[in-house]
């Protein structure tokens, strides 16, 4: 896989500067759970990010999405050279019904397929995260990004640079251990 790009079929991904630190045993990857979905992965010391569309279409089921979302994962597995452990954003609160429904859609679907593939996975709460990019933990999400784009990395929105802070905490602190 070049470091410059990242064949998905349902993503837009960039590449970023690369890091020391990685697994011997396969990619690092992070998530930002939704309906647009910000990840990252740390493969090779490389962090690749972007972000994954999953809306239905107009004919499609309820559970097009997330079968949509598990065969994303399954790619990304397959083309980082199989996934050490998943990170995502542990959402305690959301703001509406429809985007607590949703985020526990793609949660159900991330565990079932973590477990079904043994891949170690960890949510990591809002404000931890936010705390870690930027000092605060209750900063919005123009702080975020702020704080991302200042580490180098050039998400092109709010989800993606979400998803490279989660990589970010993962990688400071081995996954919450420090």
């Amino acid at each position: 896989m070049a470091a410059t790009t990242l064949a998905l079929p349902t993503a837009d991904a960039s590449a970023s500067p690369a890091l020391s630190l990685g697994s011997a045993h396969g990619a690092i990857l992070a998530l930002d759970l939704g309906t647009t979905t910000g990840w990252a992965s740390l493969t090779g010391g490389i962090v690749h990010s972007g972000t994954a569309t999953f809306r239905p279409g107009r004919f499609d089921g309820g559970g097009m999405r997330y079968l949509r979302f598990q065969r994303w994962l399954t790619q990304l597995a397959n083309d980082t050279g199989g996934l050490a452990s998943v990170y995502f954003e542990e959402v305690r609160r959301h703001v509406g019904t429809d985007a607590a429904h949703l985020y526990g859609g793609f949660l159900a679907t991330l565990s079932a397929w973590c477990e079904r593939e043994g891949v170690a996975y960890q949510g990591v709460p809002v404000g931890t995260i936010k705390r870690h990019a930027t000092g605060k933990g209750n900063a919005d999400k123009t702080a975020v990004l702020a704080a991302i784009r200042a580490r180098g990395f050039t998400p092109a929105d709010d989800n993606e640079a979400d998803a490279i802070a989660i990589l970010l905490w993962a990688i400071d602190t081995r996954g919450g251990v420090l």
